[in-house]
């Protein structure tokens, strides 16, 4: 089954949930705003993605929080507060992509047919 861990209010999740549902693929969203990967999870993303690469220093909670200007453990931050990665991050059996690519989508919406 495609994972999509992302966030409710994110364009770029938003499209990749509907491409699958108008394909009728079925997915299983996990909203970063609520629940944070486990640490398997972050380790299989964390073999294709640096964890540097995994948090989104453009968003509004990167930047309220000050994080800027700290320094912090970056994977225990991430696991604590979920809100912080980018989004989407789409999983599928054991290939990652971070971010809506539909030249992939689209591949494997064929695989799931």
């Amino acid at each position: 089954m495609i994972q999509i861990f992302g966030k409710k209010n994110c364009n770029e999740s938003k499209k990749a949930e509907r491409f699958f549902k108008e394909r009728g693929i079925k997915i299983q969203f996990i909203n970063l705003k609520e629940k944070a990967p486990s640490k398997g999870e972050l380790k299989s993303i964390t073999a294709k993605y640096p964890l540097e690469e995994l948090i989104d220093v453009d968003g509004t909670e990167y930047k309220k929080r000050n994080l800027q200007y700290m320094f912090f453990d970056l994977e225990e931050t991430l696991l604590e507060n979920p809100i912080l990665f980018k989004s989407p991050i789409l999983r599928n059996k054991n290939e990652i992509i971070l971010g809506y690519d539909p030249e992939i989508l689209k591949r494997w919406a064929e695989l799931e047919k």
